[in-house]
């Protein structure tokens, strides 16, 4: 099993920032491909960013694209997610993921282990 602990969610307002942090435990992190999802209420779960194995490779959604920031570092078994330019539409619960397989890295049914979320609220 791999443990998945977010941190770094909290209250904003519009145009500010938030890093949020994802620390894992249990298995090899540096063999698995990591995602950053999110869900706001009413809604699926929706992918935000993901990074390679060796943190090479960065995806985006196209509507967190130039304004967010995906790294990990593997000494440390964390992801990240540098969020910048807020906007109330980016109001949600966000997950980190990881994925053993590498592939399909913004489809959330591929993905392993999953974050428990942490709370992300930008207001207008």
């Amino acid at each position: 099993q791999m443990q998945l602990v977010e941190s770094g969610g909290g209250l904003v307002q519009a145009g500010g920032s938030l890093r949020l942090s994802c620390a894992a435990s249990g298995r090899t992190f540096s063999s698995y491909a990591m995602g950053w999802f999110r869900q706001a209420p009413g809604k699926e779960r929706e992918f935000v960013a993901a990074i390679s194995r060796s943190g090479g490779g960065t995806y985006y959604a196209d509507s967190v694209k130039g304004r967010f920031t995906i790294s990990r570092d593997n000494a440390k078994n964390t992801v990240y997610l540098q969020m910048n330019t807020l906007k109330p539409e980016d109001t949600a619960v966000y997950y980190c993921a990881a994925d053993l397989s590498g592939s399909d890295l913004a489809s959330p049914r591929k993905y392993d282990y999953w974050g428990q979320g942490t709370q992300v609220t930008v207001s207008s």
